[in-house]
């Protein structure tokens, strides 16, 4: 919607298809200063990824709408960019709340006014993990939007209405009481307060990031959730770094630099068709196996913290068109140009730690999924090897595989018969 003839109204663009609000985490630009067409406007922050927002026009930025922080339904006006030269040329202020009051009665906020329910998606996806019905939980949000922080009241309010044990179970199966008793889901996602800083303390206190932030909850969440377990395999990658070098040479006239984590993709896309209880996730008390094969992929942003984005359909990709989806989604995570969507609906998650030098690791879980596959370093090794029944020495090329799997879920011998199979076909590869 244009406020007049001289003037172009910047929306909060919508961001990926599940995504109905975003964060302004940074304006690129301030009033007055002259904008050119995609030229990088401001930072959105969603709860995965920060992405950069780009002009529609080119001109000046006469009003920025909402500050740095703000939370703002999708196509809500923000900014508002004038022709070349017209920051004395401001609309009124008048005109600016008439597009503002329209655009709000026509965004999520006013859902609940009109008899429907809207929430963010880090609310829906708390709702659906929990089972909860959210008509049932009050919410405190503007315009009286369920919030995260009515969600944890709820479940801790449900967590403590919970029937005590009858007097019909024996002494010795009656559940202790005192903090030292209390299960730790009933405090969902609420983190251990740390003690006051002592005033002889040197230091600085840090805010978190939004994506520091998200990681955060979702890593607390995730242990709290599930009963993680780790089983650890040692996976002979020689046949693999000579694929590898016969043909990296070839991907890269091709404009594709072919590391290893295409390979350990395709073992996993192989493992999962052949393991399908381990492409699952968990749901509501229930299993829900997945029939696509979306994997994802951590991608080290640094001391920013990390991003997860998924390869869709990982199966129905050869060597070279997974080793492409790695260059191209690694590349845009890192310039921060992923789309939310690039980083949801994933069945499965590798982190290829080995990278850093690391050898063993029991990640956690990207909940709901049933598991994650950590790679370690990949070194030469002195084994003893048997053939024809006779042992020799020899110096082989190695890898700690680590499968950290949610045990409601998956039994140790399930989990090993999916890594076996990985572990056949790395060791396999032709």
């Amino acid at each position: 919607m244009s406020l007049d003839i001289m003037t172009t109204t910047v929306r909060m663009p919508k961001l990926g298809e599940s995504v109905v609000e975003g964060k302004i985490g940074r304006w690129l630009k301030q009033v007055g200063d002259a904008v050119r067409e995609f030229e990088p406007l401001l930072e959105v922050e969603t709860d995965k990824v920060t992405t950069e927002v780009t002009a529609t026009t080119a001109g000046t930025l006469l009003q920025l709408l909402h500050p740095e922080g703000a939370i703002v339904p999708v196509d809500t006006p923000i900014a508002l960019i004038g022709s070349a030269g017209a920051e004395k040329s401001l609309a009124p202020a008048e005109a600016v709340a008439r597009t503002i009051a329209v655009d709000q009665a026509r965004s999520p906020l006013a859902a609940r006014a009109t008899g429907q329910s809207w929430v963010s998606p880090v609310v829906g996806r708390m709702a659906a993990e929990h089972g909860i019905d959210l008509s049932n939980v009050a919410g405190t949000g503007e315009g009286g939007r369920v919030t995260k922080k009515d969600i944890l009241a709820f479940l801790k309010t449900r967590a403590v209405t919970v029937p005590a044990p009858t007097d019909e179970l024996a002494a010795w199966e009656q559940p202790g009481t005192g903090e030292l008793f209390r299960p730790s889901e009933e405090q969902p996602g609420t983190p251990v307060s740390a003690p006051p800083a002592s005033n002889s303390t040197a230091g600085e206190t840090i805010p978190l990031t939004a994506m520091r932030r998200a990681i955060a909850e979702h890593m607390v969440r995730s242990v709290s959730a599930s009963p993680h377990v780790t089983t650890v395999f040692d996976v002979d990658l020689s046949r693999v770094v000579a694929h590898r070098q016969a043909n990296k040479a070839a991907y890269a006239r091709d404009g594709v630099n072919l590391t290893y984590t295409p390979y350990f993709v395709g073992a996993i896309a192989a493992g999962l068709k052949r393991h399908p209880a381990v492409n699952s996730s968990w749901a509501n008390n229930a299993v829900r196996l997945h029939k696509p094969v979306n994997i994802g992929v951590a991608v080290s942003l640094g001391e920013d913290g990390l991003i997860v984005p998924v390869i869709r359909d990982a199966d129905a990709l050869n060597l070279l068109g997974l080793a492409r989806a790695v260059n191209d989604l690694a590349e845009r995570a890192r310039r921060r140009q992923l789309k939310p969507d690039e980083t949801q609906g994933g069945t499965f998650t590798l982190t290829n730690h080995g990278t850093s030098g690391s050898l063993f690791a029991t990640p956690i879980i990207n909940q709901p999924q049933c598991a994650i596959l950590a790679a370690g370093k990949i070194e030469k090794r002195v084994l003893v090897v048997t053939h024809d029944g006779v042992d020799s020495v020899a110096i082989k090329t190695m890898c700690f595989m680590g499968l950290t799997f949610d045990h409601r879920m998956l039994d140790g011998a399930s989990a090993d018969a999916f890594m076996s199979t990985v572990k056949a076909v790395l060791e396999g590869w032709v």
